[in-house]
């Protein structure tokens, strides 16, 4: 059984170099997604930079992944060496039972990263969990 090895993304990107051979497509309409691109060769600034990309079909093969844009009304493709997908979920944390903190909560926690900031904060702070501890014992 062979695997998905080809992705046809729809819409308007908007590429950013990362540098050495590396680039970032974002969408952010209808759903968000980012690619992300390494090893693409110096040529491909010119086809991803600096209008905006639409239309990208990314296949993976084994030699590398061959990645096809439209851009400025003309199409083209490109070798890189690799590309990543990333879609969000946007209900994923919905279904985990994540800790939910109360209002005295929130308050304790709120205060305790307030007093950290301030210059001194931490050893204030460790002073009165040390003082804590030895009045439980």
């Amino acid at each position: 059984m062979q695997s998905k090895m080809r992705r046809n993304l729809a819409g308007t990107f908007i590429a950013r170099d990362l540098g050495f051979g590396a680039w970032r497509l974002s969408r952010s309409e209808p759903a968000p997604i980012d690619v992300f691109l390494r090893g693409a060769p110096t040529g491909a600034a010119d086809m991803l930079w600096p209008s905006a990309v639409s239309d990208i079909c990314i296949d993976w093969r084994a030699e590398g992944v061959l990645l096809t844009v439209t851009a400025a009304d003309r199409r083209g493709s490109i070798h890189v060496q690799s590309a990543i997908v990333h879609e969000p979920l946007a209900h994923l944390y919905e279904v985990l039972p994540l800790a939910a903190f109360d209002r005295k909560a929130q308050r304790f926690w709120r205060n305790v990263f307030r007093l950290v900031r301030i210059p001194g904060g931490r050893s204030l702070l460790s002073l009165l969990a040390r003082r804590n501890r030895r009045n439980r014992r």
